[in-house]
């Protein structure tokens, strides 16, 4: 039985890509337990977008800026609150990490290679969808 109002299983997240020096990262953060590695992501807000409120979640949880491409890229489902999360994902080109951010007490943040990303990712649900991101990283607006 659903622990949480409907519209908690709707969420959105992003996959932050950022390059400096030529090279390419993709930004993962700790869980609020710091135990594993995931992406920026929430409930989709009552009045935002799910692309915004992606945007949103980056900004608080990572200490991320930047341009959230408005088209899906992927979603996956995860089980949490007695019910089934769908996660809308989208692509984000980070333009700046902040030095403190809302959550940054609470998550460490860190870079990784595209292609070793999904490795680390501690949700099984997200292993494909950052695969997916490894395999067209050369495709990306930079």
């Amino acid at each position: 039985m659903k622990e949480k109002p409907d519209y908690y299983y709707r969420q959105s997240a992003v996959i932050p890509y950022y390059q400096e020096s030529g090279q390419l990262s993709v930004v993962l953060v700790t869980t609020k337990k710091k135990q594993k590695w995931t992406l920026p992501k929430g409930i989709v807000e009552p009045r935002l977008s799910p692309p915004e409120s992606a945007r949103k979640e980056a900004f608080e949880e990572a200490g991320i800026e930047g341009y959230v491409d408005e088209r899906l890229f992927d979603r996956f489902e995860y089980d949490k609150w007695g019910g089934t999360c769908s996660v809308q994902v989208f692509l984000m080109r980070v333009t700046r990490l902040l030095s403190s951010w809302p959550e940054g007490d609470e998550r460490e943040r860190q870079l990784f290679a595209p292609c070793r990303a999904p490795e680390r990712i501690g949700r099984e649900e997200i292993k494909p969808v950052l695969a997916r991101f490894c395999e067209h990283q050369h495709y990306l607006p930079l």
